[in-house]
């Protein structure tokens, strides 16, 4: 019986000894997980409608661009615009999707009228299709990117 009280000090300092663990400090935890994070590669890259069924990261990526592609060249074969500068075949668009999934579309090159030709896009953009945001960690983030966009105009 002696043995058994003289074993109960020994228990409750090991016992002590297990709930004395340092917890872990809340900025060394939040830095060591922004550190884990890509901050040059999102999690989700924008999506179209007809690209919400792709699961396959990569794939989900190729609808979207050869879907917005599409669209954008599709929309600005409507409207004349080389004929605002009759040397320009190609116009740099650049797109911007907002997490709030607003998109604005414009060119910021000097080498033409960018005010005329950024009205034109605005025209012909302003009811352009649902865009779901690109996501990092699962939180609606913003993205911009540039499509070459070929105008088709008749050459003399």
């Amino acid at each position: 019986m002696k043995r058994v009280f003289s074993l109960i000090p020994v228990l409750i300092f090991a016992s002590c000894q297990s709930f004395d663990r340092k917890v872990p400090d809340e900025d060394e935890l939040l830095q060591k997980r922004l550190d884990e994070i890509n901050w040059n590669e999102v999690s989700a890259y924008p999506s179209l409608p007809e690209c919400d069924s792709i699961l396959d990261k990569e794939r989900k990526k190729e609808c979207f661009f050869s879907g917005i592609s599409k669209l954008v060249q599709e929309r600005l074969d409507v409207e004349p615009l080389a004929a605002l500068n009759p040397d320009l075949d190609t116009l740099e668009v650049t797109v911007t999707v907002f997490p709030d999934a607003t998109v604005l579309f414009y060119s910021d090159s000097t080498a033409y009228n960018s005010i005329k030709i950024d009205s034109i896009l605005q025209s012909q953009f302003a009811d352009f299709p649902k865009v779901e945001p690109a996501q990092k960690e699962g939180v609606p983030v913003k993205s911009r990117f540039i499509l070459p966009v070929v105008l088709r105009a008749e050459r003399p």
